[in-house]
């Protein structure tokens, strides 16, 4: 886990951005959104169309049985940094040693600094899978479950059970396929075209920077 690069990690911040003014497009007219808490929040399904392309893609690299099913795509700044002040928040009043800058490192565990969230851009992707009837699978832990709240089990690579990790699997490897990444402390998550996916597969600049289309 050590070996993990965080959002907070300045060098994310460092990658510099070379937006392509690509479209924001509807995820939901293909696939299902599993948290229906959202669906009156229809701007949560968007994404850039590069990124909904690469999920067209994985879907149909799926063995039989299983299909994408997303939870969030868009997030304005706003909830972003409603969300990321939220926890760190929480972990400073449990940690209270922390010094400003390891509370931010470490909250990037969980939410990415709104500055630099591919959420805001329009490249992220919550994400999970779910049988052809859109129940959701076992994945190890409960989707959006904070590191303490799963004991650890929301990094991808944590000890999990066999079909868990079997689900894991399926859903890295159809993902990978078309070029997305992965934010590891989040078996849920998935990027293209961000600064996470730029540095972490050694791309020169990222796609796409923050939206303020809704």
């Amino acid at each position: 886990m050590d070996s993990v690069v965080l959002m907070g990690d300045p060098a994310v911040a460092r990658v510099p951005v070379e937006e392509c003014d690509e479209p924001l497009v509807n995820a939901g007219d293909l696939f299902a959104m599993s948290d229906l808490k959202k669906q009156d929040e229809p701007h949560r399904s968007r994404l850039r169309a590069g990124v909904m392309e690469r999920l067209r893609a994985a879907q149909t690299h799926l063995p039989d049985g299983f299909r994408l099913c997303l939870v969030e795509g868009l997030r304005t700044s706003d909830l972003q940094a409603s969300y990321f002040n939220s926890y760190r928040d929480q972990l400073i009043a449990n940690e209270p040693h922390l010094s400003q800058q390891e509370s931010y490192l470490k909250a990037s565990r969980y939410v990415s600094p709104p500055e630099i969230a591919p959420h805001v851009s329009g490249a992220a992707i919550d994400l999970t899978l779910c049988d052809p009837d859109g129940n959701e699978l076992d994945l190890g832990s409960p989707i959006n479950a904070s590191p303490e709240d799963s004991d650890g089990a929301c990094y991808f690579d944590a000890p999990v059970n066999a079909e868990a990790r079997r689900h894991r699997s399926i859903l890295r490897d159809v993902l990978v396929e078309v070029g997305m990444v992965n934010y590891p402390t989040e078996w849920w998550h998935w990027s293209y075209g961000d600064r996470y996916w730029a540095l972490m597969t050694g791309r020169a600049a990222a796609l796409y920077g923050p939206t303020t289309t809704p």
